[in-house]
């Protein structure tokens, strides 16, 4: 396995180095790829520095998997010359999620659609992703109608500047300019990434398109709120889900337990319910708060809660690049 990751010194980046410790990931050669900026600047990884490589020299080398941990517009431009020389490109941008050539995978659920032919593969929105694992299950025994979806997501989703932001404030010496158009220490932001003409923001029209690309379902009406909170790891989200079959709460319960990366947490005499502070560090999703909408029929509400940087990025690409492997679907 010669593996590229594309954006190393990034958030997702260095996520990704720990997690190819952490699972004893076979790579034969790692090739840690950054900007021009910072070219040759060394990493130190499992007792050795690593130089900084340029993209051209990562294409040269003909990885067998490249991770891109970048912005669209990089993937677009660089993830189709990385597929044309037979590597297999799995992609955290925007750039290829919608597309309807490419697969977007969480492995949990669809993994089984992707084949030797697969090239450019999508890893989803860090939000949609955790949603879609508690809820793919549900799904298949009940049908999903409706979501309704209010996010709580960690600062750590827009990237180092942000974080810099919220501790500067708590240190009570504020940064100029600040990365969020307000502060976000003791406060709550409504925004998160761009506005667009029907008043909703990117964030929340991802959640839309995205459930249902996962889930292979375009009848489930969904909307959502997104919100920046003043937490350094981990997305939160209070989830409405309307479904055409009525359930047992008892059932909703014991088949989220039997469900791959799946936690219940959902002890509410003992006040145990997932956290951010308990997701952090952690490859699982965690749901709680699991109780009957009495308002309406068959309608459940759910709290989930994910690490934004493991499953909701890194440690969903290297589960795709894992199963690839299993099923010997990649170049040598």
């Amino acid at each position: 396995m010669k593996l590229a990751i594309i954006g190393a010194t990034g958030l997702v980046g260095s996520t990704l180095l720990k997690l190819i410790e952490e699972r004893q990931f076979p790579v034969k050669e790692l090739l840690l790829v950054a900007s021009e900026n910072s070219e040759g600047q060394p990493i130190f990884f499992k007792d050795r520095d690593y130089k900084l490589i340029s993209l051209d020299t990562a294409l040269a080398a003909k990885p067998t998997v490249a991770i891109f941990s970048v912005g669209a517009e990089i993937s677009l431009t660089w993830a189709p010359r990385f597929a044309e020389i037979g590597t297999t490109v799995i992609d955290n941008s925007t750039a290829w999620r919608m597309h309807p050539n490419y697969k977007l995978i969480v492995p949990e659920i669809n993994a089984h659609l992707l084949t030797a032919s697969d090239k450019i593969i999508a890893n989803p929105n860090c939000s949609a992703l955790q949603l879609v694992m508690a809820l793919a299950p549900l799904h298949r025994l009940y049908q999903l109608k409706r979501l309704v979806i209010s996010t709580y997501q960690a600062v750590t989703g827009s990237g180092k500047a942000t974080i810099e932001q919220l501790l500067s404030e708590r240190k009570g010496t504020p940064q100029t300019p600040s990365a969020y158009p307000h502060p976000i220490d003791l406060n709550l932001i409504p925004h998160i990434d761009d506005f667009l003409e029907n008043g909703y923001t990117k964030e929340e029209i991802k959640l839309v398109n995205e459930t249902r690309k996962i889930l292979n379902d375009e009848s489930i009406q969904v909307t959502a709120t997104a919100v920046r909170v003043p937490v350094l790891g981990g997305h939160s989200m209070a989830v409405n889900a309307a479904f055409e079959q009525d359930f047992s709460i008892k059932e909703v319960i014991q088949t989220l337990k039997q469900s791959p990366g799946l936690v219940v947490q959902d002890n509410i005499q003992e006040s145990q319910y997932p956290m951010p502070i308990i997701a952090q560090n952690r490859n699982e999703v965690f749901v709680g708060r699991i109780r009957r909408d009495e308002s309406q029929r068959a309608t459940l509400n759910l709290w989930i809660v994910a690490d934004n940087l493991r499953k909701g990025a890194a440690t969903n690409a290297i589960q795709i690049a894992e199963y690839l492997q299993a099923q010997h679907y990649l170049s040598n």
